[in-house]
């Protein structure tokens, strides 16, 4: 598994966007076999058991999620043993049309420094006219009530699983996101498995990189819509950063968190 872990970069990138695109993640020929069982949907499985005891073992699913390069993702973000909370395929039919669809699937998350993952998988090759699910990259510390945000529909930033057969998209399920319209004669089907942590999500990854000092400009990507408030939202990276990198004295750019943390009071003592 350890090949496959994501480096600390790419860490840094999820933490900053929230999300993170995988292509060529699952064989062509597995994406087939998928595609024909999501069409056959039975049903959620026992939430809050763990992943491997619960997930199936003879389907083309089953496998897909089991592939080493797939594993390995999923460790480096939720640690060994993740808890299986739901799974299904999202179907927009040929030819459906779309209004705004943004929304937030964690509304009531308020854990700090722990996430719930959500891979997705496009299991045949889905260009931009038959829609795609879309996210909004940064939007993870933004908790808000879904039907504050439905109407939205040209944020900056906000980009579309416009992908090959066999991409993963997996990103933090506070995420911001949404279904597009279909316009083709084709149904698409993007595949959700949402899995929760069962220890803290700490150095899973591989670290090699760890003082990479690429990461600081990463962690301080601009996705624009931000605005002003851009100092905000790195803060919130940086925190989680440090969380999840065991540096817990991580800062960059003005050193924001230092002045957060710096109480005259103690400082005097």
């Amino acid at each position: 598994m350890n090949s496959h872990l994501l480096t600390s970069k790419q860490m840094a990138q999820f933490v900053a966007s929230g999300y993170l695109r995988l292509d060529d993640m699952v064989p062509k020929d597995l994406c087939t076999a998928c595609l024909e069982e999501m069409i056959d949907y039975r049903g959620y499985l026992d939430v809050g058991t763990p992943f491997e005891e619960t997930w199936p073992t003879d389907t083309a699913l089953g496998e897909a999620f089991r592939l080493p390069e797939v594993q390995g993702l999923i460790h480096s973000l939720v640690g060994p043993n993740p808890l299986y909370d739901h799974h299904g395929p999202h179907l927009t039919p040929a030819g459906q049309l779309r209004g705004p669809d943004t929304h937030q699937d964690s509304v009531i998350d308020f854990r700090e420094d722990y996430f719930d993952i959500q891979l997705s998988l496009f299991a045949a090759d889905t260009p931009d006219e038959m829609g795609g699910t879309f996210l909004i990259p940064g939007t993870h510390f933004r908790n808000v009530r879904t039907s504050e945000i439905t109407v939205y529909q040209h944020m900056r930033g906000k980009i579309w699983a416009t992908c090959p057969a066999g991409t993963i998209y997996v990103w933090n399920t506070r995420v911001w996101h949404g279904a597009r319209s279909n316009r083709t004669d084709r149904d698409r089907y993007m595949y959700k498995l949402r899995l929760n942590p069962t220890t803290p999500q700490v150095r899973h990854f591989n670290t090699g990189d760890l003082d990479d000092p690429a990461i600081g400009g990463i962690l301080n990507t601009n996705h624009g819509w931000e605005g002003n408030e851009h100092r905000y939202e790195l803060i919130q990276r940086v925190k989680l950063w440090r969380f999840i990198s065991d540096q817990l004295d991580y800062d960059i750019g003005e050193r924001f968190l230092r002045c957060i943390e710096h109480n005259p009071q103690l400082a005097a003592v």
